[in-house]
């Protein structure tokens, strides 16, 4: 029997598997697809934006200068390949981000509105690709002891109060949680009768790779038109949308003639497609499950929330949940979590997909093709142009701005902890490889044996000064990275007993 079987072997199972085998249980990776790989998941449609959470996520777990080599050459300048699959790269002007297509710039934002932020390797954004980022995510699974078996989607599940049996293959499987990252139409979440609700598409988008007899007409980069959205990369990537209420989605084969119809109305060209290589379609379809949790199965990534890829926060958002909810159910399966713990994943992520998807809503607002939605652009264009409008958005699309409400007022708590640098060279994010919590102590006003009796094995104790503080004495942080506690001057011991006991029980 398997302590947890992960059903999905896509970015999100594979870093939730690292996160279990971290915390020393064993795990089980079920993938339907016989071969991970994928021309969806290569450039150009492969591209991906890692945002703030994440990259602190692979630093602190020892993997972000892996995947930073996934976005470098060797002379350590930008990939030529993805930088060919993002347009805005080349630009004069360097590009932070962007909202429904309109860009914000780092020359506008203000960091210094983010007091709780330190230099960190880890940075607020980076591009690579799906595929690339899968196999670095697969090779650390595996180097941890995670079994992954491809070609064993999942059929059925029976349910009982203490386990569950997962039907793979042809094969059962005998699992005591079952955690479904299975995509959008997930048959984890199904099975379990978790409903999944929201609001329906505007549109079908596609991203296609073609050969155009005659390109001129069409011109680079992201263009609306009156009858809807296309981005245009030469020679001949493209990515379309079409306001038809998502009419087209996976109702029929796409064909040459059907894309060069739709790439015709959209741009208002006559253009002419000579062969058709690569296509798939997607919609705005924004739906979130009620619950996270139905027993002894959860859910995490898109099997909890979809909604369009615009502005490339699905996979940040699917991350985030493997971060939060790894060590809880860790704990839960060892025995010494505290109680309502593995309860407080849905109560911490349920509201940030929440707001990606209402983020998401309003995106297609602003895209949609009519006069009214043209003059909201011009406006919000206008006010991203500004430092405080750009510092927002900034805020927002690269995560900075997420926090949880841990019941605590200091600023600090709930936020991901600054990656402090210590005097003997460590950085926080170094000494967050092992997945336990982490006690640190600046001033080393606490007795380390009492540290050590009391939480031994599941926080790390760090006695020592820092180069900046922030001002504080003490802090002490989750597993995933969240300050869970911190104090000004002297710790008070009361209220660290008290943090203690909410995130990681009593020894």
């Amino acid at each position: 029997m398997f302590d947890v079987v992960v059903a999905g072997a896509g970015p999100v199972g594979l870093f939730l598997s690292c996160e279990l085998r971290l915390a020393g249980v064993s795990v089980l990776v079920l993938e339907q697809a016989d071969d991970p790989r994928s021309p969806l998941k290569r450039l150009p449609f492969g591209l991906r934006g890692l945002t703030a959470p994440t990259l602190e996520a692979l630093h602190r777990r020892g993997l972000l200068d892996e995947v930073a080599a996934l976005h470098l050459s060797k002379d350590g300048a930008a990939n030529e390949r993805i930088a060919a699959a993002a347009h805005w790269i080349g630009r004069s002007r360097r590009p932070a981000g962007h909202f429904a297509g309109i860009v914000f710039h780092h020359d506008r934002i203000d960091a210094s509105k983010w007091p709780h932020r330190l230099p960190s390797p880890a940075g607020t954004s980076l591009a690579v690709e799906m595929e690339a980022l899968e196999r670095v995510l697969a090779a650390r699974a595996q180097a941890l002891g995670v079994e992954i078996r491809h070609g064993a989607g999942v059929d059925r599940i029976d349910v009982a109060h203490d386990g569950v049996a997962v039907h793979a293959g042809g094969a059962r499987i005998e699992a005591r949680w079952l955690v479904g990252c299975d995509g959008g139409r997930s048959t984890v979440r199904k099975a379990s009768g978790i409903d999944f609700a929201g609001t329906e598409p505007e549109f079908t988008g596609y991203s296609v790779d073609v050969d155009i007899a005659d390109p001129v007409p069409l011109q680079p980069g992201r263009q609306y038109t009156p009858t809807g959205m296309y981005t245009y990369t030469r020679p001949g990537t493209l990515a379309m949308v079409e306001f038809d209420g998502g009419a087209f989605h996976r109702v029929q084969p796409i064909t040459r003639e059907h894309v060069q119809a739709v790439l015709r109305r959209v741009s208002g060209t006559d253009v002419t497609l000579t062969a058709l290589r690569v296509a798939t379609t997607w919609t705005d379809r924004a739906y979130q499950a009620g619950a996270y949790r139905a027993g002894r199965v959860l859910l995490a990534g898109d099997a909890a929330h979809v909604h369009s890829p615009l502005g490339g926060q699905g996979l940040n958002l699917g991350l985030g949940d493997a971060m939060n909810l790894g060590w809880k159910l860790a704990a839960t399966i060892r025995g010494d979590a505290p109680a309502g713990l593995l309860d407080s994943y849905a109560r911490e992520r349920h509201p940030v997909g929440a707001d990606v998807l209402d983020g998401s809503r309003a995106q297609v607002a602003l895209m949609r093709p009519s006069p009214g939605s043209r003059a909201l652009e011009a406006i919000l264009r206008d006010l991203m142009d500004t430092r405080d409008g750009a510092t927002y958005f900034a805020e927002r699309m690269w995560g900075v701005a997420l926090r949880y409400d841990l019941g605590d007022d200091h600023p600090l708590v709930g936020r991901s902890v600054p990656d402090f640098a210590f005097a003997d060279g460590a950085t926080m994010g170094e000494r967050r490889r092992t997945g336990k919590g982490i006690l640190v102590d600046f001033d080393a006003r606490m007795s380390p044996r009492i540290v050590a009796a009391r939480w031994s094995g599941r926080i790390d104790y760090v006695a020592g000064a820092a180069r900046e503080t922030l001002g504080l004495g003490a802090v002490l942080v989750r597993p995933d990275g969240i300050v869970a506690w911190a104090a000004e001057g002297e710790p008070d011991p009361a209220p660290l007993e008290r943090a203690v006991a909410r995130w990681f029980g009593e020894a």
